[in-house]
């Protein structure tokens, strides 16, 4: 009977085991998807010329150019990442001792235009412009996210 029992359990086990198994070969088709809207973000960048360290005028001017498009790649980095706020407070006796708070921001901004760049006084604006649009081909062309268009056994 002992046996018996060793064996059912055996044969129910591997039938168990066996039913959770595929026998059939499979052909997964995938498809890109796309979302209904796109937004565009705008960003603004500027920098001061007579602060830039050099003698040269034109190389003041061409050092704000750049200063004044990397702030607005940082402002468009802000507004697809978002911003890391740290702060730090101490306080002796309830009364506020000393604080301190950082931000950061980090991410990488592709598809990007320059839609403007000019002077304004001693300053260098730069208008940048950016298209989930452009983003989303860019990034469909460089990544595997895709959806399940079609599964077929054979």
């Amino acid at each position: 009977m002992n046996n018996l029992l060793k064996r059912s359990v055996i044969l129910f086990g591997l039938f168990v085991l066996t039913a959770c198994t595929s026998f059939y070969d499979k052909h997964v088709e995938w498809q890109t998807v796309k979302p209904e809207s796109f937004p565009v973000l705008t960003a603004i960048g500027q920098a001061p010329i007579s602060l830039q360290k050099s003698k040269h005028k034109t190389q003041k001017m061409l050092m704000a150019i750049n200063a004044s498009k990397i702030a607005a790649y940082a402002e468009l980095a802000e507004q697809v990442y978002g911003q890391t706020v740290d702060g730090k407070t101490t306080m002796s006796n309830l009364i506020v001792d000393n604080q301190k708070l950082r931000t950061s921001v980090q991410g990488i901004i592709r598809g990007a235009k320059v839609v403007k760049s000019y002077p304004v006084g001693d300053t260098y604006t730069t208008e940048l412009s950016l298209d989930f649009k452009d983003v989303y081909e860019i990034y469909a062309a460089s990544s595997n996210r895709k959806e399940i268009k079609d599964i077929s056994y054979y």
